[in-house]
């Protein structure tokens, strides 16, 4: 389901308007009862134009994804240059996932309805959002490998892919989150990631090290059945 890129400014422009009325109208009505026609008619563009730049109700969401990841990842990268302190690094990317994606907190429940359906192309434990999956999962590597933190081989392999796990989590908590400016949210990140590079450091311990490779090999065969 991947989608070229526009080749033109123009194209580039009406992909982002076919995009914005995309997002109006899961706000207004729903995925489900949105239809391309009328993404089509609010957008101003004909049918058969919307679906030059996007075939399907699925693509529009996989470029909401793709646009909401690059929005995420051009937040994080001065954090990313300057700090080591993996706490810092992870407290600071989970907290830019959240403020970035805020402006479109309104939509996001729309949307999460459908893709929570295991059946669902959409799901983002799919093969269609696999790309980007991919590509959420090398930036967690790129936060774990750019810190100063002491971390075992196995456990770093394995890192990457259960924080873009953590995220997902994060991520469904936001939706819900009706306290102001989210506050609750950024709380419950906070909390959790100071807990999580803590977990991390007791890894290192050898009196844990059977209990870890058996938590690994566990994580593993779950990650193995559930990810397309």
């Amino acid at each position: 389901m991947a989608i070229e890129a526009p080749k033109t400014r123009r194209g580039e422009s009406s992909r982002a308007v076919i995009l914005q009325a995309a997002l109006d109208l899961f706000q207004e009505r729903g995925y489900e009862a949105t239809t391309m026609r009328a993404i089509a008619e609010r957008a101003g563009v004909s049918l058969g134009g919307s679906y030059h730049y996007f075939p399907s109700k699925e693509h529009l969401v996989l470029e909401f994804y793709r646009h909401t990841h690059e929005l995420h990842s051009a937040a994080i990268a001065p954090l990313l240059l300057r700090e080591k302190d993996l706490a810092a690094r992870l407290r600071g990317t989970m907290r830019a996932v959240i403020v970035t994606c805020e402006p479109f907190h309104a939509v996001a429940g729309s949307i999460f309805s459908t893709v929570a359906n295991p059946s669902s192309p959409l799901n983002p434990f799919g093969a269609a959002a696999k790309p980007l999956r991919d590509e959420v999962v090398a930036l967690y590597a790129d936060v774990v490998r750019g810190s100063d933190a002491r971390i075992p081989a196995d456990v770093a392999d394995m890192l990457p892919l259960t924080l873009w796990l953590y995220q997902m989590g994060i991520l469904y908590f936001w939706i819900f989150d009706r306290s102001p400016g989210r506050l609750r949210t950024l709380e419950v990140i906070d909390e959790t990631t100071d807990l999580i590079v803590r977990l991390i450091g007791l890894a290192n311990l050898p009196v844990l090290r059977g209990s870890r490779k058996r938590v690994l090999g566990l994580m593993r065969s779950i990650v193995e059945g559930q990810i397309a």
